[in-house]
């Protein structure tokens, strides 16, 4: 089994946290009930891709569920997990992406951002519907309603934050080859 680093560690323990602030704080009601329109999926999006599926998934699972036991009314699992699912799945897709050596580039953005929403649709209108029927007995309409809205509002605020940080960090790494000897 893989060790974490402290740096990992650290990462999830501030991710978690930055994540439940954005999404109790910085939250804009939709027009969907149950929904709304945030940022922190920006966050996890990039935490994952740089610190890979588990340290995602953490995050998102952490994250999500100290924002819904911050409300009172209970902590809402089938959204919790699928929190966790698109935390998971974009560390996974972060294979692709080359921001480690600073090569992040109009390709790699490209390739994040169709992560990134082909992970919001699986998560949202596969994952927490389902888990939803059957945990919850909740119906079919309000739910597609509700993953659909969550689905189009994450994948937009994720290709805004989660791009911006994306590239921001990819500037910081030093460029494959650049310090070679012409």
């Amino acid at each position: 089994m893989k060790k974490f680093s402290v740096k990992t560690i650290v990462a999830i323990g501030i991710g978690a946290a930055l994540f439940f602030v954005l999404g109790r704080f910085v939250a804009i009601p939709s027009p969907v009930p149950n929904t709304s329109i945030s940022v922190q999926y920006g966050l996890l999006a990039f935490l994952a891709v740089v610190y890979g599926p588990v340290a995602g998934a953490l995050v998102g699972l952490i994250g999500h569920t100290l924002i819904d036991f911050s409300y009172g009314w209970g902590v809402w699992w089938s959204w919790v997990i699928a929190s966790g699912v698109f935390g998971l799945l974009m560390g996974l897709a972060a294979k692709t992406l080359k921001m480690e050596e600073g090569e992040l580039g109009k390709k790699g953005l490209i390739k994040f951002n169709i992560s990134q929403l082909v992970c919001h649709l699986i998560c949202w209108l596969a994952v927490a519907p389902v888990l939803d029927v059957y945990m919850m007995g909740e119906p079919w309409d309000k739910l597609i309603a509700q993953g659909l809205m969550a689905a189009i509002a994450n994948a937009v605020t994720t290709a805004i934050v989660g791009s911006l940080l994306c590239v921001a960090y990819a500037a910081t790494k030093t460029k494959a080859g650049s310090l070679t000897r012409e």
